[in-house]
Formats: structure tokens, sequence, C-alpha cells
């Protein structure tokens, strides 16, 4: 805390102590006390240093504002990292010892209305802007407490933006238009950072403007710019264990709120029962993300995740075969986010069990399932008429 405003430390301090976060008007008050000694210019100085202190995220500060700046990990006192999206980076930010990790760990815990100390040794929170925060302290790392800082997008980028960025190419770009246009359900796949929100957001913005958007997040994160979008959020429980409002509440809530768009931010847990079971009962054009790492793996996530709502094996396939449609998985190549296929579920031989198949690729490349995906599309201009290329000469291909 900057020397110029003696006890301000402490005063700090004893507030986030009483499990109170200071406020904006605490912080200017601290900086007014020596009005007559710093000046207007000064006091002014001192307000923003001690904002970016108290009420920001310190040292980090910069680079939580840097626009391209999609994450800051923060490795105890070994060093912080950034990505921007080209996969992380290493940047010269220093904390002198491990109490100054900690003392900022705990601090940006409390304004996200989360305890983190020695009973409660993790924090998973959001930080006022929409940051996502996830926090733990030693002994469970090592070297000093470790932050995890998710940075939402400010502003919503279109399909035509992520073409330009390289993250997806002109026939997968349309065909993923179409996608939305024609109210296919989808689910977008990848592993953590591989730029899922960032694709669930674009494709949004192509959703007419006539029509309601309920999205369902654990944490807020997705950015979509459309006239109609209502939001529901779930709430962890508080420190006596009560107040926990689950994705499986507010999928519930949502279906009774005229949504013409289910969206669920991220499906993980039992919500999977009633957002396969919504999908079956004429919400079209659902959407949502899954991690996933590749396509061919998103009927045994499904299963996984529906052992968790007590559903067996055989009901989750024959809910996900007319549920989902579409499946677009994302990774990464030379630390860039791409979309690498674009799959079509489909039936195995006729049987209840549903399977994902590769549908279309990088450059328009036609998979196995592209008939079956063309199918549900029907004629897009621009996108490839040959012949149907054999999965079997993709395996192990890069895109």
């Amino acid at each position: 805390m900057s020397g110029d405003a003696p006890g301000a430390n402490d005063y700090v301090w004893q507030q986030i102590r009483d499990g109170r976060a200071p406020s904006a008007d605490a912080v200017d008050g601290i900086a007014d006390r020596d009005a007559v000694r710093l000046g207007s210019d000064g006091v002014a100085r001192l307000r923003r240093d001690l904002r970016g202190e108290v009420l920001g995220a310190g040292p980090l500060e910069p680079l939580l504002a840097d626009p391209a700046v999609t994450d800051v990990l923060v490795n105890g006192v070994d060093g912080v990292w950034v990505d921007r999206g080209e996969g992380l980076r290493p940047v010269p930010v220093r904390f002198a010892d491990p109490d100054s990790v900690r003392r900022l760990a705990v601090r940006l815990a409390t304004l996200a209305g989360q305890r983190l100390d020695d009973a409660s040794p993790w924090v998973d929170g959001l930080l006022p802007g929409g940051v996502r925060l996830h926090g733990i302290l030693p002994p469970l790392v090592a070297d000093g407490a470790h932050l995890s800082l998710r940075i939402p997008r400010r502003t919503s980028p279109d399909l035509a933006a992520l073409e330009q960025w390289g993250m997806v190419d002109g026939p997968l770009a349309r065909v993923l238009g179409a996608v939305v246009t024609r109210r296919v359900s989808f689910v977008i796949t990848g592993g953590t950072g591989s730029g899922k929100t960032t694709l669930l957001g674009a494709m949004l913005r192509a959703v007419g403007p006539e029509e309601r958007i309920v999205l369902v997040e654990d944490t807020r994160e997705l950015a979509v710019e459309h006239p109609h979008v209502v939001r529901l959020q779930g709430r962890a429980a508080n420190v006596e264990g009560r107040g926990e409002v689950t994705l499986t509440t507010l999928v519930r809530q949502s279906l009774r709120m005229r949504p013409d768009r289910l969206v669920i931010g991220e499906v993980r847990g039992a919500e999977v029962r009633e957002m396969l079971s919504a999908l079956n009962t004429g919400h079209e054009g659902g959407a949502s993300t899954l991690h996933a790492n590749a396509i061919a793996d998103v009927p045994a996530r499904f299963e996984a995740l529906g052992a968790l709502a007590g559903l067996p094996t055989d009901a989750v396939h024959a809910q996900l075969a007319s549920a989902l449609d579409v499946v677009i998985h994302l990774g990464r190549r030379e630390g860039r986010r791409t979309v690498r296929e674009v799959g079509v579920v489909v039936r195995e031989g006729g049987a209840r069990l549903a399977e994902v198949v590769p549908a279309l690729g990088p450059g328009g490349r036609e998979l196995a399932g592209w008939p079956a995906l063309s199918a549900l599309l029907g004629p897009l201009e621009g996108t490839p008429a040959g012949a149907t290329a054999r999965v079997a000469e993709d395996d192990g291909a890069p895109p």
C-alpha cells in the first residue's frame, strides 16, 4: 500500500478481517485525509493508486485492463503468466514474498464475496466487473497462493471476426452460421481455454432479434450481443453451507420463462438431464459447451454426466440422439484456437446408441458425416460439393 496514506493498510485489512469488502467511498476517504498536504493532483493520483491496490488487482491491474488478455495465472512467487490468444506467456510481474501473494488472494476473495483462509483454502468466485477468480492457498500448493483469473470479453465477436482471427475459415463459418439460423441444436467441445465460450457468443449473435435467449451459467462468462437475452446465474453456498442454487434448478426455472433458445454456458453435471429433456420437448436451436478431447468422446461424456443425474446409459443415448444434432470441436494449433471439426449426431446402425460422426474439417474437407449434416442444413452457398472423403484418410492429420 502506498506510503502516502499512513494507516490505510491497517484500516483496509481490518475491514477484510471483519468480512467486509472495502468500498470506493472508504478508499477515497483515505486519500482525502491528505488533501491539504498533497493538493488536488496528488489526491487524484493517490485515489487511483489506492483503488488499484484495494478495489482492483494491485500489480495485476494493468494485465486485467489489457483487452487482448483472456487469462492471468499467478504461480505463487514463481511468476505470472498471461494468455493473449496465442498460448500462455510469462510476464515481468513479480511478488516479493509468499505473504504478498496471499494478501492479494485474500483481498480478491473478499471482493468476490467469498472467504479464503486456512479453514477454506480455496475459492471460486466472481469479481466486480465479471472477472472469474479461482484461488488456492498453501499447503495445497507450494511457494505461495496461486490465482487463476479468467477475463470475460467486453464485446462478443461475430463469426466474420473469428474468420479474420483465423479461428474459423470461410466454409466452416458458413456452416456454423447455418447451424444457428436453421435452429439446429449444438454443443461446442474442447479443452480449457480452447475458445468454446468465444465461439458460442459469436454464434449466438446470428440468432434473430425476435427470438428470446435464456442463458444459464454457473458463473457469468458468456458475452452475447443480442437484444433479448435473459441471464440466470448459479449461486454457491454461503459459509454456513446454505443458499446454493445449482444449474439443475436454474435449467428447470428457465423452461418456465418461455425461451426460444435455451443456452447452458457449460454442461458439467446433473443438469444434463433437464437440458436433454428440454431439447426433446420442442426447444429447438439450444446450445451448450462441454469439456471433451474429441467429438468421438462426446457420447461417453454425456454417459458420465447422465450417471450423475441417475440416468441409465440407454436413456442417455436415446435422448442424445434425438435432442442434439451437431458437435463443434475446438483445439489449439501452434497456440492458436481453431475449429478442428464439425460432427453430426447419428444413431449407430439404427441401434439406440448415439455416436458423433465427423462431417466437416477445416478448408471445407468433407468427411463421412457430411451427407447427414448437409441433410440437416440444406443447400449452403460456398460449401463443398465434391465426393465425401474417407475418415481414415484424415486420421492423425493436423487441420
